[in-house]
């Protein structure tokens, strides 16, 4: 009987292990978050530049047994471009939280709901950076994101180029959603991960 036992507990385990799945986040740079900065008016003597139709904002979430992709189908905003200086640069990102998609449509309705974001109370997001400074291997932006009413400062690492006008930001990092409120576990066999990857694809019309 005991060796019965251990042998169905050694399934189980088996079976249990083959059921989870990689956290999509885990390979990803955690963004660094702490209070809300004080945000400076955009330079005077910068082009403002607005993002193109080919720019994209994804993410990964992830639960024990299944990970989901999506993001967010309608944002706006652009980078003031100074100088051809990233660093005396600012980005601003305006996201419509109602535009959030997902690999599931049932996922896509509960993601809108008070569960998560909430969109009906909180229809938008925002990003407005408060430094970009230039780090060993490209930039790492610093700025406030507004997400589901939670304001923080979050700080990671990015890649900037400029080319005949046109600027080309891509990041990829992960955040935690407690930080910003949304606390929903999941199912007790099947919990939620807290942590979520991101992905910045963002480019810009070339100026004029």
């Amino acid at each position: 009987m005991r060796q019965e036992s251990l042998l169905l507990f050694g399934l189980i385990a088996i079976v249990t292990l083959a059921a989870c799945v990689a956290d999509p986040a885990a390979d990803k740079p955690d963004a660094e978050v702490s209070e809300a900065r004080p945000v400076a008016e955009p330079a005077a003597d910068g082009t403002m530049l607005s993002f193109s139709e080919d720019s994209k904002i994804t993410w990964v979430g992830s639960k024990v047994t299944h990970q989901h992709d999506g993001g967010f189908r309608v944002f706006d905003g652009g980078i003031n471009l100074v100088n051809d200086d990233p660093t005396a640069s600012s980005v601003s990102v305006t996201i419509d939280m109602t535009s959030i998609w997902s690999d599931t449509d049932r996922l896509t309705g509960h993601l809108k709901s008070a569960d998560f974001f909430e969109v009906e109370t909180y229809p938008t997001a925002t990003f407005i950076s408060t430094s970009i400074a230039a780090a060993e291997s490209g930039y790492t932006m610093t700025g406030n994101f507004n997400l589901h009413g939670v304001e923080r400062s979050i700080s990671f690492p990015a890649e900037i180029e400029i080319a005949d006008g046109s600027i080309t930001v891509g990041a990829s990092f992960a955040i935690k959603r407690f930080d910003f409120g949304i606390v929903y576990p999941g199912l007790a066999e099947d919990l939620i991960r807290d942590e979520v990857a991101i992905t910045l694809d963002l480019r810009t019309a070339a100026s004029e």
